[in-house]
């Protein structure tokens, strides 16, 4: 029997089967996920990382293998506007460096490869095992152990199972586990461009009646982008031919950094807020999007998984060197109740966010400007709004959140 089968193995998977090895040696972990194994190297999006999930990879040792291709974010402009408005009035600019004592940024834009990239070189000399191709086809748990079934036909018994499969998450419905699930009409779609000048470390979120369109910069003269829009005109628009689709995109982006050419694959993918209605179950536990998708219009999605990572880490770890059994609903539920209220927090904060932007009212447009306005006057307010995109806010944090080894 193993200790820990870890399946799904994106980001939020890789980290904490390496976080787990890498904090104690002797645990037995598995990590299996259904994609080939070179299928992170065609991964063209890219993310914002904030500054605890920065911690994270750097108490992990990959940090420093990362940052080469990590673009910092200097700057970021909020607008309010319909798409065919002249000028965009900017009603509120976050500067310069976050709260951090280095003055480092309180956020980075990095290729999603290089992250994963990253974490998989990391397994490899903590003998750390990853099966690639191969899925959780079915479980059931008794009060020992999670007897699991591969789709390689070859089984395997874990004290604790962790699903990590997304927000459509299979294992979480064979654990019986419920959702609270809104589909929000909308999808966003993700792309990558390349302008004729530099975007000098500026990420912008244009708010636009259709939903949140941002330029996230990345190195060289080239932005991420996350074009929100209605799931029907997405489509066409994915479906459109290369003029037409670049037509729509300027007239969203603009021409303060000259000629666009999209330079990425494009991509829509729905959008809709899931939340977990229980993290854990006997034997077993959801992590990342498994547990909560939200709106990407604060850009946290993957720094909520990061933060899983770090809680459900430390709390097995801990439970580990107690000798306590690390897949008793007792210590799981610690996790839960880590994690639960700021993922509940963070899905309604989107939630209301989106409602409140992605629309033309004239009513709600004059609210919403005031308070942007109000905000970006009053820099005590601003600082704490970093320090909560930093996701470094509020006492009794996971200690690699803060830079600390567990």
């Amino acid at each position: 029997m193993i200790d820990i089968l870890v399946a799904g193995g994106g980001y939020v998977g890789l980290s904490l089967a390496v976080a787990l090895k890498k904090a104690a040696p002797h645990l037995q972990i598995e990590l299996v996920d259904p994609a080939p194994a070179d299928a992170w190297r065609r991964d063209e999006r890219a993310s914002a990382l904030v500054a605890a999930a920065r911690n994270l990879l750097d108490v992990l040792g990959v940090w420093d293998e990362i940052a080469p291709e990590a673009e910092p974010i200097r700057r970021m402009v909020i607008t309010d506007s319909r798409t065919a408005d002249p000028v965009r009035p900017v009603f509120l600019t976050f500067e310069g460096a976050g709260t951090a004592e280095d003055g480092a940024p309180f956020a980075h834009m990095v290729p999603n490869r290089a992250v994963t990239g990253s974490l998989v070189a990391a397994a490899e000399p903590l003998g750390l095992p990853i099966s690639w191709a191969t899925s959780v086809v079915d479980f059931s748990t008794d009060p020992h152990a999670s007897a699991i079934r591969l789709s390689n036909g070859e089984t395997r018994k874990a004290r604790l199972l962790v699903a990590c499969d997304g927000v459509r998450s299979r294992l979480r419905d064979i654990a019986g586990i419920k959702t609270v699930r809104f589909d929000y009409g909308q999808s966003g779609i993700v792309t990558t461009v390349e302008h004729e000048r530099p975007h000098e470390g500026t990420a912008e979120e244009h708010f636009l009646p259709a939903g949140p369109f941002a330029t996230l910069p990345m190195r060289g003269n080239r932005s991420s982008l996350v074009w929100t829009e209605r799931t029907e005109d997405a489509n066409r628009l994915i479906e459109s031919d290369d003029l037409v689709f670049e037509e729509e995109l300027e007239r969203r982006f603009g021409h303060k950094l000259g000629t666009l050419r999209v330079v990425g694959g494009r991509r829509a993918f729905p959008l809709g807020l899931t939340l977990a209605r229980s993290f854990v179950a006997p034997r077993f536990a959801l992590a990342g999007d498994a547990a909560h998708g939200i709106h990407p219009i604060s850009g946290q999605g993957l720094n909520l998984g990061f933060k899983d990572v770090a809680a459900l880490a430390e709390t097995l770890i801990e439970a580990d060197r107690l000798g306590l059994d690390i897949g008793l609903l007792s210590v799981l539920e610690r996790y839960e109740t880590w994690r639960r209220f700021d993922t509940f927090r963070m899905g309604v904060t989107t939630d209301v966010l989106n409602r409140l932007f992605s629309n033309d009212i004239t009513p709600m447009r004059v609210a919403r400007d005031l308070g942007l306005g109000i905000v970006d006057r009053l820099p005590g307010l601003k600082s704490f709004f970093i320090r909560q995109a930093e996701g470094l806010a509020g006492s009794g944090q996971p200690r690699m959140l803060v830079g600390e080894a567990i």
